[in-house]
């Protein structure tokens, strides 16, 4: 995992901040409505399927507020210890490393919990003193409470098309969270996103966004889940480096996707009806 150092040696902002803008294409008000949630330092969850920009939103507001901003990806192995730090043993003996978690608490950066569902509850619940009244960290091993910056905020996603009764946030986590629920663009809106990002003429992105229109009408009828706009980026990014658009479509947007053949012959014959 990314992002951790030695409390003794503090934290550099400048390595966190995003010097280039990421670009991101407002669908609504979310924009203005996480300006005001940063203002008051309000927790924030953002919920959507998987590739539909929650990440990039993300980026593009710590690069709009000029806040460094610490991710970490969850996964089912993570511990508590994984985020808030451990002692470790060196050549002149034990140290303490600070997590993640506990160093965007300490320089009051933005800390971006992604996918944060697939982590453990009883690793999620080290959280909850942040999103409050409190905005405190224990650090029980260390035998200290850090009082987080007055510029730190927590953010979380997950993709709720994923959770089940194993892998779903606890109402006492979620109600600590202002969220929004985003879902991919408009097809006018995404077609501009995928010909802005891969550098494509507009009339190639309207085909690839099609052909992901017909993968999202087939979730819960063979698919678990869609063609999201970060592989209609993907393959639009092959066909500007001169590959046939019927291979790319294959090859970034069906294959990655699903296993079954009938599914993927379904979506193969829509790709062969757009780009002939």
């Amino acid at each position: 995992m990314e992002t951790n150092m030695s409390t003794n040696m503090g934290g550099d902002k400048a390595q966190y901040k995003i010097i280039d803008e990421p670009f991101y294409q407002p669908q609504s008000d979310e924009v203005e409505l996480y300006e005001a949630a940063y203002a008051a330092r309000l927790p924030v969850m953002v919920k959507g399927p998987t590739g539909c920009g929650k990440s990039r939103f993300i980026e593009h507001m710590a690069w709009k507020l000029d806040r460094p901003m610490i991710s970490v990806a969850c996964n089912e192995d993570m511990t508590a210890s994984d985020l808030v730090g451990r002692y470790l043993l060196d050549a002149n003996g034990t140290r303490w490393l600070d997590g993640p978690l506990t160093t965007a608490a300490r320089m009051g950066a933005i800390c971006y919990l992604d996918e944060v569902v697939e982590a453990r509850q009883d690793t999620t619940v080290v959280i909850h003193p942040l999103t409050d009244h409190r905005r405190t960290l224990p650090l029980d091993k260390k035998g200290e409470l850090v009082q987080a910056h007055a510029d730190f905020q927590l953010v979380i996603s997950y993709n709720p098309g994923y959770q089940s009764l194993m892998k779903d946030l606890k109402q006492s986590t979620k109600q600590r969270f202002a969220a929004f629920e985003f879902d991919y663009a408009p097809a006018d809106v995404e077609k501009s996103i995928v010909a802005k990002e891969a550098g494509i003429d507009a009339e190639i992105a309207a085909k690839l966004v099609k052909v992901a229109q017909a993968s999202r009408n087939l979730k819960g009828h063979g698919l678990d889940e869609g063609i999201s706009t970060r592989l209609l980026v993907y393959a639009a990014t092959l066909i500007n480096h001169g590959i046939a658009p019927r291979s790319a479509c294959r090859m970034a947007l069906v294959r990655p996707i699903t296993d079954d053949a009938d599914t993927r012959d379904t979506l193969d014959h829509a790709i062969d009806a757009l780009f002939g």
